[in-house]
């Protein structure tokens, strides 16, 4: 399930086709003013993944479906090399 979205798209607007990155919430616990996320199971956690060349509506999904919570970050399909 998504807890965060770091949206780094430097165009905004595009929702049909971009790229996604999951990484466990609870790695943003060392980034200055975090909230600070339970650590979960081992087991259960998504140390990264990614997805390129999906919708908007699409990457949503995907983050939301995972086993632990998550971050959700967005960049341009086609600009950013993930």
């Amino acid at each position: 399930m998504i807890w965060n979205i770091i949206d780094r798209r430097h165009r905004p607007y595009r929702w049909k086709t971009v790229n996604a990155i999951i990484e466990a919430v609870e790695h943003d616990n060392s980034c200055a003013d975090a909230d600070q996320a339970p650590e979960a199971s081992p087991l259960e956690v998504v140390v990264y993944d990614k997805r390129e060349g999906l919708s908007v509506a699409d990457a949503l999904a995907w983050a939301n479906a995972q086993r632990c919570p998550v971050t959700l970050f967005l960049y341009d399909a086609g600009l950013q090399r993930l």
